[in-house]
């Protein structure tokens, strides 16, 4: 279902007389459907470059990124649209949403995208909310107003709302509670029993252990930035 084959990516530094970085040479990896694999290797590996790249908010220097019939390396920003709808979900740190629109629609968003009728969409919003404990007196307000655990939780259910057939993990258990780090990783199994393939980064040591079957150190692609 993803499928990285010899992804290199370079970075130029403008202000620096236009020198030019190489923080990634040779990726090479793939994610079968029903697998979650686990990105790892020491901060400033690339772990996060890579994903970014995968998801088409970073252009990579040569190769191919394969998301289903897509080459994400090669495609047209529709094309990267349409596959972020449909096909690819990412589940990042951070919130970014709209100003003022309520946590419901904001989690309900990607169905209403796909042409899900509103009370359908609401509904399976309302359901992850419930179980993010996300209280319902909030559900009305922006999540822009709420604090970092809330908001990333709102993040979990949003990326979940939809069954994407790929699905991109950040560090999905992060900051959160017991409680809630059990429901984010039930919802994960849930994801790969349905035949969701999952790459993520997971510094969370047992729930790396639990809900990954492999490991993937992307330090193999690390070229030395000192040559």
């Amino acid at each position: 279902m993803i499928a990285v084959s010899d992804v290199s990516k370079t970075f130029t530094l403008h202000n620096q007389g236009s020198a030019v970085i190489r923080v990634m040479e040779g990726a090479t990896l793939s994610v079968a459907p029903g697998e979650c694999v686990a990105l790892t290797g020491a901060s400033g590996a690339g772990k996060s470059t890579l994903m970014r790249m995968i998801y088409g908010n970073y252009l990579a220097a040569s190769g191919r990124i394969m998301v289903g019939e897509t080459d994400v390396a090669q495609a047209e920003p529709r094309e990267i649209l349409t596959l972020r709808r449909d096909v690819l979900g990412y589940v990042s740190q951070f919130l970014r949403v709209v100003p003022r629109v309520p946590t419901l629609d904001v989690v309900a968003e990607p169905l209403l995208a796909r042409g899900i009728d509103a009370t359908s969409a609401r509904t399976r919003a309302a359901e992850l909310l419930t179980r993010l404990r996300i209280p319902e007196t909030l559900w009305t307000l922006s999540p822009t107003t709420f604090s970092g655990g809330e908001q990333q939780r709102v993040n979990i259910a949003r990326g979940f709302a939809h069954a994407y057939p790929a699905l991109l993990l950040d560090e999905p258990t992060a900051s959160l509670d017991a409680a809630n780090r059990e429901t984010v990783l039930t919802l994960i199994e849930e994801a790969k029993a349905r035949g969701a393939a999952i790459l993520g980064i997971f510094h969370d040591v047992e729930a790396r252990a639990r809900v990954c079957d492999r490991e993937v150190d992307v330090t193999a692609f690390t070229p030395d930035r000192a040559a």
